[in-house]
């Protein structure tokens, strides 16, 4: 990959990336991104937004894609799953672009699927989520559950105990995520004692912080989402709470270990595929130039870096399929070798389920909110869809799948 820098003016609700004066002649490929930069989710949506900016740089000053520039149309939705739905037919049929990137909130993507689904035009969806999604327009960067929590709660049993109280947000992210927790804590012997669903924008929890100290767990299962919620961590610090805490959203995607003074994150454990302070040379370089690019950015989490990795990989689909469709594309998935060299090491696109295979790695925040790596795992395909019936090189499905409602193969 070569890099570069190019100027990008930000607007509150319309970004738009132009094509410089010395940039290619050749029509440019359009990319739609909806991300939230404003409203409760903006401090996760803003490194989505600039990790797409850095991406397009660098591509356009490389030459493009197949001589052709790229061109950036943001739109921020603000958090409201009808501007995202809004957006996303103004993208597609207004601006006419090539391919569409965004959304934060799993009820974001779920507004936006559907729409998509009429249309032949690939849909990046770059967050870490529950996992589920068999949809043939739809192409997953982020981490999933059988790369997070299949390694995680197991080890939190292990650590600290059997018992846990789960405090997730209130929607499908942290119902089907809960979903989850119970059905790999029932294979290792866990018990939930304790289990509350928190409107988004919630940001009082006087009565869970006393529901878990009666409940005494071993430890807590965070799955709170936005700044609002995010609020659990002082209170629960300064009522003396200080249980370990495991989460598949913390750190890497809300550096909370940096947006609130220490300890309040103290004992949080995270299987995250990628968060700031992963110490390789590939990752190094990348934050280099990141921070080159943008100094103030307080922390690179891993939703900006999927990301940027996104646009990275269609790059990578349409020079092999040497088209933009969407039915091109898919066939370089189906090779099974629709792979990129990415900051956190080599990541490819699983051709069944057209998720991100991740090189994960366990963590955990001490007292004065120092990440510390705890365990390598390596590679880890996104494999539970294609176990349970989802094949997307024989059937779309369009369908979300959980533990609980999955195909049954023929």
């Amino acid at each position: 990959m070569k890099f570069c820098n190019t100027f990008f003016s930000v607007a509150a609700i319309l970004t738009v990336v132009g094509i410089s004066s010395t940039a290619l002649a050749a029509d440019p490929l359009k990319i739609g991104l909806m991300e939230d930069v404003s409203g409760d989710l903006a401090f996760m949506g803003l490194p989505k937004m600039h990790g797409s900016q850095l991406a397009v740089e660098e591509i356009n000053k490389a030459g493009g894609v197949m001589g052709r520039p790229l061109e950036l149309i943001h739109l921020d939705p603000q958090g409201g799953n009808a501007r995202y739905q809004e957006f996303t037919r103004r993208l597609l049929n207004k601006d006419k672009v090539d391919v569409l990137i965004g959304g934060i909130t799993s009820a974001a993507r779920e507004a936006i699927r559907p729409i998509v689904n009429r249309t032949q035009t690939p849909y990046f969806y770059t967050n870490q989520y529950e996992g589920g999604v068999c949809d043939a327009n739809m192409i997953s960067m982020g981490a999933v559950p059988e790369q997070q929590f299949s390694t995680l709660i197991p080890y939190m049993v292990e650590k600290f105990g059997k018992k846990v109280y789960v405090v997730a947000a209130n929607y499908n992210f942290g119902q089907i995520s809960a979903e989850w927790n119970r059905s790999i804590l029932k294979d290792v012997g866990g018990t939930i004692v304790g289990e509350e669903f928190i409107p988004l924008g919630v940001s009082q929890f006087a009565q869970t912080i006393q529901n878990i100290q009666k409940a005494k767990p071993d430890w807590l299962l965070m799955l709170n989402v936005g700044a609002a919620q995010d609020s659990f961590f002082e209170q629960a610090t300064a009522a003396k709470l200080n249980l370990p805490m495991g989460s598949s959203v913390k750190v890497m995607l809300g550096y909370e270990h940096k947006r609130f003074a220490s300890p309040a994150l103290n004992q949080m454990n995270v299987t995250a595929n990628w968060f700031e302070e992963i110490d390789t040379a590939p990752a190094n370089d990348f934050k280099k130039r990141w921070h080159a690019k943008f100094p103030d950015e307080p922390y690179i989490n891993d939703a900006g870096y999927n990301a940027y990795s996104a646009i990275y990989m269609y790059k990578m689909l349409v020079e092999k399929a040497k088209s933009t469709k969407l039915a091109d594309l898919r066939q370089v998935i189906a090779t099974g070798e629709a792979c990129i060299d990415a900051a956190e090491g080599q990541v490819c696109i699983d051709p069944k389920s057209q998720h991100t295979s991740h090189q994960m790695r366990l963590i955990a925040v001490d007292d004065k909110h120092k990440v510390n790596v705890l365990k390598n795992y390596g590679l880890i395909q996104p494999y539970w869809l294609g176990q349970v019936g989802c094949d997307l090189t024989k059937k779309n499905a369009k369908k979300q799948y959980t533990p609980s409602d999955f195909p049954k193969k023929s």
